[in-house]
C-alpha cells in the first residue's frame, strides 16, 4: 500500500494477533489487527488494532491513537489513568508499562514509532 490511502476503520478486516498469556489479567480478551502502512525501515507504523473486553498488561511503544469504537481504562504505572471511548485521541510513551481495562470491544487507529 502506498503512503497515500484511504480506508474505513469501521468495516476493515482485522487478522487474529493472539495475546501472550501472561499478558491476560482477567477474562478472555481477544485482540485482532492489521497494518496498512509501514515505512521501509520498519520504524512507523501504521493499523488498526481491536481487542475484546478483559484486563491486559503491556508494554508501550511511543503510540498515537483514536478510538473508533469501544472503551477502556488504561492505566500507566507511575503515571496517568486514561479513560477512552470513542472519538477520543490518547499518546502513550515508549516504554509505558500499562493495564489495559477493556470494556466493551475497542476497535482503535494507530500510529506508531519505534
Amino acid at each position: 500500500m502506498t503512503h497515500s490511502f484511504a480506508l474505513r476503520i469501521p468495516d476493515a478486516g482485522l487478522e487474529p494477533e493472539p495475546l501472550d498469556p501472561e499478558q491476560i489479567v482477567s477474562g478472555n480478551p481477544e485482540v485482532t489487527g492489521k497494518v496498512v502502512w509501514e515505512s521501509p525501515d520498519g520504524r512507523q507504523v501504521r493499523g488498526i488494532w481491536q481487542i475484546t473486553p478483559g484486563v491486559v498488561t503491556d508494554t508501550e511503544a511511543d503510540e498515537l491513537f483514536v478510538v473508533i469504537s469501544g472503551s477502556a481504562t488504561i492505566e500507566v504505572e507511575d503515571g496517568p489513568t486514561l479513560t477512552v471511548g470513542p472519538g477520543d485521541m490518547a499518546v502513550l510513551g515508549a516504554g509505558d508499562r500499562t493495564t489495559w481495562t477493556v470494556h466493551e470491544t475497542l476497535r482503535k487507529a494507530y500510529a506508531i514509532t519505534m
